[in-house]
């Protein structure tokens, strides 16, 4: 079986392409999709030649772990059917030479059940938001975890981050924000140009924006056994001064990827309608424009969000 997929060829190259898919074992859910995001963190590294090693990495690769479609084939046994919808985040489908280390960027995948979140079809494009909203889910939760007072980054995992504070009923928290075209959009809570907040004695920063030489900034605005909260993705070695950090005696936590009782909350936020997407896909584009798109989403800072639509694809 073949599909078409967005390939990867080297660092700033890309098409859209045929390639071959495994043969499926009776786990195995075949699904069509019909949206897939890209991701200006770890794909957009993948683009500019920046990322950091990972086991099953390599050039031509299928991106994207974003995706939602349609199942078209199921066995009995995976608790799918036809028809249903589901997000995809990312398969590890395709013949080689393809790499499939996210995968999720196809007209049609197969991917294992146990890996497949049933969701509402009325989702629609913003279905492909649901990994970040489960990630950002993840940051804040957990026993004794500080939620935060400044997130830093206003994209999408910001928003999102700053929505499930308070929904958590939480004080709203303060978003820096240096991109004064992402300043737009914020509901019941504050966006700022970093340098106009002068306090330094915040109990807990959660950082977003992916730069790997914030630590030093962020060590100066915490107050004395404050914390920080690394929730971005960083394509170099961190690094930070040591006499500040000790002065402050400053904690730092890593939030990585999603687990199965983030995936089951956040579901049910979203279906009782008290999490909102509004907002957050900003471009919707064709798969027959897909350079146009990973361009966009990666070089025009406008561009909140970026999805793929594959609906119409051969």
């Amino acid at each position: 079986m073949n599909t078409q997929a967005v390939v990867m060829t080297s660092p700033g190259e890309l098409a859209v392409q045929e390639v071959g898919m495994r043969e499926l074992s009776s786990q195995d859910v075949i699904v069509d999709i019909h949206y897939s995001g890209i991701s200006t963190g770890t794909e957009k590294l993948f683009w500019n030649g920046k990322m950091p090693p990972f086991p099953g990495m390599g050039y031509p690769l299928v991106p994207g772990y974003e995706s939602t479609g349609e199942v078209v084939s199921a066995d009995k046994s995976t608790g799918l059917k036809a028809g249903d919808f589901v997000f995809v985040p990312g398969a590890d489908c395709f013949c080689e030479p393809i790499r499939s280390l996210f995968g999720g960027a196809a007209k049609r995948l197969s991917s294992p059940a146990k890996r497949l979140i049933k969701i509402d079809p009325e989702m629609g494009v913003s279905g492909a938001l649901f990994a970040l909203a489960a990630t950002a889910r993840h940051a804040i939760a957990g026993f004794g975890n500080k939620m935060p007072e400044v997130i830093v980054g206003h994209g999408v995992l910001g928003r999102l981050l700053a929505r499930l504070v308070i929904l958590a009923g939480e004080k709203p928290p303060i978003v820096w924000e240096t991109n004064l075209l992402r300043h737009a959009g914020a509901v019941g809570y504050e966006v700022v140009l970093p340098d106009y907040d002068e306090r330094s004695d915040y109990d807990c920063i959660f950082d977003v924006s992916g730069d790997s030489g914030i630590l030093d900034k962020l060590i100066g605005r915490v107050r004395k056994g404050g914390e920080i909260v690394l929730a971005g993705f960083y394509p170099e070695r961190l690094s930070f001064g040591f006499p500040q950090a000790f002065l402050k005696e400053v904690s730092m936590r890593v939030a990585a990827e999603f687990l199965p009782e983030d995936v089951a909350t956040t579901k049910l936020l979203i279906e009782d309608g008290s999490l909102s997407f509004d907002g957050l896909v900003s471009d919707v584009l064709p798969v027959k424009k897909a350079i146009d798109a990973y361009n966009t989403a990666f070089n025009e800072p406008e561009c909140l969000k970026m999805v793929l639509d594959w609906r119409n694809a051969a």
